[in-house]
């Protein structure tokens, strides 16, 4: 690799050829800041946060974009610069709500970092006009005050440049440039997919998930109600970083301690329902393949992949597959099985998810997922919701002992947990598909590595009983839209499709701990939480799903079989072909 030569701050720094100045003094050591700046997304150099001085240049530049040269001499913290960035930060202010003590991202603001960092206080250096503007509450799943918003446009970058979609954007000039819609429609008027990846990069409360937190609480405070709780494998994946823990560190133990703690009646794994899922869909799977059903078969866990499936690619709706996400599947089976069970009338079950996703909170509000009458799942809170819950409940979380998930619907495989990683899904539908193939069990692979990776688009091919089963998987709704695209092209032909609305899977859900530019610019965060996941299944004694005893009891003495009439009308959903810009 060819090396460049430099100075910053007077040390001598060797970066690749081609590096930033940002990209180089990361390299030495020495972290620039930023607010707009998110590598390979949204490469602007707008919010001036991250200027340098370069000996011989006749402004500050930023670093974000300033490519080195052999022999520059670089200064991050000259008094020219530190004033220039308080200078900056002091005018983001002038026009910006500091309402901090009430603001979701209080403590974890990046804006608010910097203000403290360079000692900017709340007086009003530029007194002037202020501009207001109405928050957009018309989505199901999020809210947009614009009153918050810094106009770094990570939020429209990573909806056009990662998603694809792009129905949020600059509108208007100069001071009344604004983030907002086309034709400043309400956003949950717009063919918004829910996914919540622009809260994942904002570094302020511009925007943020309907807090539902409220409801639970009134829901445990309800004697009258049976309140229970599911889990999904992400969540155990990130929740930690809300309480110190590194990124990728598997906290279930404690989450499940927390969880019984708040006082649900039952703490349950959305992982039981995830290889539940798997009997479901391999069986569909198997019966297309054999009887001519509509193929490639494309899977349907994730909430907002089919959003995008119904507003872009109506035609292709027919290729999903009918079984409920996990969610559904777990809330549908709760208010059934476990209701009749525990002769509880499912009215009086309160089914609460915490999820890595801000789709779940539409998702549970679509048609035809209510099998026993009533919705399948009530509320749907994201892991940072959890967070705030716990900390809420005084809860010391890291003093708090590892507990495990109750019985029977806490009992889970390795294949379920690793649904939360991007190719899980197809990993955990081949180790059964194969098996229903062959019925060799002891001959039934385990691992499909191939699947495996944080790559937008995986494709594999695999031999099995004579016939080539050729998948793809494809995590970020850009990338799913090129797959699509060969697809109907016929430049790609498949049996099996996996899709994961968020990059990288759902470890890296629009619901997750936020992850300040610093650390997401430089660290990739999906392969340090989908790695926690990997390194769960491999440690788990059973790691096929069609090996749950208690999904083997659901079928035996309630369901009948995987793909039953009965196991249709409760586990199975349908789609509707959306236009652009109708929800």
């Amino acid at each position: 690799m060819e090396t460049v030569n430099i100075k910053i701050n007077g040390m001598d720094v060797a970066a690749p050829k081609g590096s930033t100045i940002l990209e180089a003094a990361k390299l030495a050591g020495i972290d620039i800041p930023t607010l707009c700046y998110l590598k390979d997304i949204n490469e602007i150099g707008a919010c001036r946060i991250c200027i340098v001085e370069v000996k011989g240049a006749k402004s500050l530049v930023a670093s974000c974009v300033y490519p080195i040269n052999e022999g520059m001499e670089v200064w991050t913290n000259s008094p020219k610069v530190l004033n220039s960035r308080k200078r900056t930060l002091q005018l983001i202010l002038s026009n910006h709500d500091r309402k901090c003590l009430s603001c979701v991202r209080s403590g974890n603001c990046e804006l608010q970092h910097l203000c403290k960092a360079l000692h900017v206080d709340d007086e009003n250096y530029y007194e002037g006009e202020k501009t207001h503007y109405e928050i957009d509450n018309s989505a199901a799943h999020m809210y947009r005050d614009n009153n918050k918003c810094i106009l770094c446009r990570r939020c429209s970058a990573v909806c056009e440049n990662v998603q694809g979609i792009g129905v949020i954007g600059p509108n208007e000039r100069g001071f009344q440039t604004n983030i907002s819609s086309a034709f400043y429609m309400g956003l949950g008027e717009t063919s918004c997919v829910s996914c919540g990846q622009c809260i994942s990069v904002c570094p302020t409360g511009a925007i943020s998930e309907k807090d539902c937190t409220d409801q639970v609480l009134e829901a445990l405070n309800d004697k009258s109600k049976h309140v229970i709780v599911q889990t999904a494998p992400a969540v155990r994946a990130g929740l930690g970083e809300a309480f110190g823990y590194p990124i990728g560190t598997n906290v279930e133990g404690k989450m499940v301690a927390a969880l019984r703690r708040l006082g649900f009646a039952k703490v349950f794994d959305t992982d039981f329902a995830a290889d539940l899922t798997i009997m479901e869909e391999a069986t569909e799977f198997l019966d297309r393949v054999q009887n001519g059903g509509v193929l490639p078969m494309i899977t349907s866990c994730s909430p907002g992949w089919i959003k995008y499936c119904e507003h872009y690619f109506p035609d292709m709706t027919e290729n999903l597959s009918s079984c409920k996400s996990p969610q559904q599947m777990f809330g549908a089976t709760a208010k059934t099985y476990y209701a009749e069970k525990m002769g509880i009338d499912p009215k009086d079950i309160v089914m609460v998810s915490v999820m890595p996703c801000t789709a779940k909170k539409f998702e549970i509000g679509r048609d035809n997922e209510n099998a026993a009458g009533v919705p399948d799942v009530d509320i749907a809170i994201t892991t940072r919701e959890l967070a705030r819950l716990i900390d809420r409940a005084g809860l010391n979380f890291q003093a708090l002992p590892d507990e495990s998930f109750d019985s029977p619907l806490g009992i889970s495989t390795g294949a379920s947990v690793i649904f939360g990683a991007t190719g899980g899904v197809m990993e955990a539908a081949l180790r059964t598909a194969v098996w229903k193939l062959t019925g060799e069990e002891a001959d039934s692979p385990i691992d499909f590595t191939e699947v495996r990776g944080v790559q937008g688009i995986k494709e594999a091919s695999y031999q099995v009983a004579g016939m080539e089963v050729r998948v793809a998987v494809a995590s970020g709704l850009k990338n799913a839209a090129e797959l699509l695209n060969k697809v109907k092209s016929g430049e790609a032909n498949y049996h099996f499709i996996e899709i994961m609305g968020c990059p990288g899977g759902c470890v890296n859900g629009g619901g997750q701990p936020q992850v300040p530019a610093s650390v997401r610019n430089f660290t990739d965060i999906r392969a340090l939480r989908a790695k926690a996941l990997y390194d769960a299944d491999a440690s788990m004694p059973l790691r096929k799903s069609h090996d749950n005893p208690a999904v083997k009891e659901l079928y035996d003495t309630y369901l009948g079989a995987p793909g039953s009439h009965k196991a249709h009308e409760i586990l199975h959903t349908t789609y509707v072909k959306r236009k652009i810009h109708e929800i």
